[in-house]
């Protein structure tokens, strides 16, 4: 995804328009000021998700763990499971869980 730059004053002739283009198409727009510093415009569940990556990419233990399920999780030896099966494989029962 590439930001989208635009000036301060353009920012505010047109917020609400780029503020729908945040939204609607996840894009990232980059105000520029002038003579201060640039700020970010960017939709909150992205910025949530982006977060919450960091979080979980915080601790190198965590992030190995991560990237070796993903790893796994492209390879042929990962078969797709339904989920039932992962509720049987892990010993949940769904009966137990409406009452």
């Amino acid at each position: 995804m590439l930001n989208k730059e635009t000036t301060y004053s353009q920012a505010r002739a047109n917020l609400a328009s780029i503020l729908d283009e945040v939204v609607d198409q996840q894009q990232i727009f980059i105000i520029k000021r002038r003579n201060d510093k640039n700020v970010a415009l960017i939709a909150e569940d992205e910025l949530s998700s982006l977060l919450e990556s960091v979080y979980l990419l915080r601790s190198p233990e965590n992030a190995r763990r991560l990237y070796r399920a993903l790893s796994w999780s492209g390879s042929e030896e990962a078969q797709p499971q339904t989920i039932d099966e992962l509720k049987q494989e892990l010993g949940i029962n769904s009966d137990s869980e409406s009452e």
